[in-house]
Formats: structure tokens, sequence, C-alpha cells
């Protein structure tokens, strides 16, 4: 007991945010433009990796917590532009917690298989398992922003989608899963130094599709597209925060204290021993 209270006294000390200034709330209408894509704010680069730090001990913990009690689990949902930076967020924020217990799923083009069922089938298949941190590079949300862009799907049949996820998310919630989903937030202009910089840097040609600039083309209709997701797709179940993503130091920092704050919200407890410790000598 005394633990967790030091834990949840710490946890108040290192909140320098105001997390829910980031989340969208249920309904709200949306216009990515007023969203900053680089924070601006008065804690310094120095100040935030030394927080972060301690965030990521405290997530450590937290998962250890989250293993140990085996009733609930985490899925962690991460979308954005190209080049925004989801595999760095996951490598600074997930890196240093223990693997046994995440899994990391990145869904690409869907295979024959997956497209012989509903759109959702692969997607259950990979939702953590009680005790476990699930998180999804890209998800579902594709079924409803590169199938609306690029019309693979009639109007009709993707609009009925958003009430499908909101169900799914739903029902893994009330099942004992929370959902929280980032939107990695750049401008256009700092995609394209990103993607320049992997054409100049040889180790990280490999990270470049040409398939990027077609895609590139349609930033706006993609910007649409996310503003209708966070539009019709932010519950209190399972919301959506907006992560100015230019400031990578920043960016780590907001997503790892809503990690932080979502496990502590989940009343995660020890298991009692089936024994009394005190009648037990090692020999």
């Amino acid at each position: 007991m005394v633990a967790r209270l030091s834990l949840r006294l710490k946890s108040c000390i290192l909140r320098t945010m105001k997390t829910n200034e980031y989340k969208i709330d249920s309904g709200k209408s949306v216009n990515l433009d007023s969203f900053s894509t680089r924070y601006e704010g008065k804690l310094t680069k120095e100040e935030g990796l030394k927080k972060f730090a301690d965030l990521t001990a405290q997530l450590r913990t937290l998962q250890e917590l989250l293993y140990a009690d085996g009733t609930k689990a985490l899925l962690v949902v991460l979308q954005a532009m190209d080049a925004a930076g989801k595999d760095s967020t996951i490598g600074n924020v997930f890196g240093p917690i223990n693997p046994q217990g995440c899994k990391v799923v990145s869904f690409k083009t869907p295979n024959s298989t997956e497209l012989a069922h509903d759109y959702l089938w692969r997607v259950h298949q990979n939702v953590p398992r009680k005790g476990h941190i699930g998180v999804f590079n890209r998800s579902h949300y594709e079924d409803v922003l590169i199938v609306r862009v690029k019309e693979l799907a009639p109007k009709d049949v993707v609009k009925k989608r958003y009430d499908h996820i909101n169900n799914f998310e739903a029902l893994l919630h009330d099942e004992g899963t929370r959902v929280v989903k980032f939107f990695l937030h750049i401008s256009k202009d700092h995609q394209k130094a990103q993607l320049q910089e992997r054409l100049d840097t040889p180790e990280k040609n490999w990270k470049f599709s040409p398939q990027d600039i077609p895609e590139r083309l349609r930033w706006d209709d993609y910007q649409k597209a996310f503003e209708r997701v966070f539009e019709k797709c932010s519950t209190p179940e399972a919301p959506w925060y907006i992560v100015p993503a230019e400031r990578k130091w920043f960016r780590n920092l907001l997503v790892a204290q809503v990690l932080v704050e979502i496990l502590e919200s989940m009343n995660l407890q020890y298991p009692q021993a089936d024994f009394d410790p005190r009648e037990i000598t090692i020999p």
C-alpha cells in the first residue's frame, strides 16, 4: 500500500502537462490546421528529457503491475502521415519496458487470407492478451483512411465503419482492454524535410518508398480523412490524442505521460499470495 501511494505521489510530481489539452472530446468538430505540430511551451528539452526518463521508469513499474494483475490489458494505437515518427516513438517509449509483456504489430496491405474475412478480423486477432500491452503501428483505422482517400470501398460502406470501430473498441473496453489512440501531428513542410533526409542519407534510403510521393500529393485528402476519424471515433472509452510531433523529445514525453496516467487509472492490484510468507523458511 505504501509503495502504491509513493508511486502515485511521484506521478503527481512528474506531471508537467495537462494531457487533456491534447485529447479530442467526443463529438467535437476538428480542424487539424488549428492544432500545433510543434511544442512551443515553457518546458525545456533538458527538463523534458529528465522527466521522460522518470516516466519511462514509472511505466516499467506499471507494466509489471499490469502483468501481475493479469485481468486487464492496454492497447495503444499510433497513426500518422508518412515520416511522422511512429517507429521512433515506439522505440523510445516502449523500448525501455519488458518486451515479454509488450507486442508491436504493424498493419500493412491485407493479404489474401485477411481479405477473405471482415476488415476487423486481422485486428481482433492481435489485440493484447490480459496482462499485456499491445501497440498498433497503423491499425483498423486504415479502413477509414486510405480506403476512404483512394476510394477502395463505396462511400456508404466506409460510412458504416465508424460505428463498427466504435462498437469494437467499446467491446474491448468492456472486456478489460483499455484503448488509447495517438495521432502524431506534423506539417507538410516537416514531412518533406524528413523524406528528403531519407533520400540524402544512404543509411536511411531503405526507409523511403517511391510510393511516398503519390501519397504525399493526397495530403489534404488525408487531413480531411483524419479529421473525420477524430470527430466520429474519439470516445470516452477510446480517446484520440493529437500529439505535436515535430519536437521528438516532447512527442515521447506526452505519449509516456498519457500511458502512465491511463495505467494508474486502471486500479491494478498485485495478486494476493495463497500462502503466508512469514511461515516460509528458505533452507
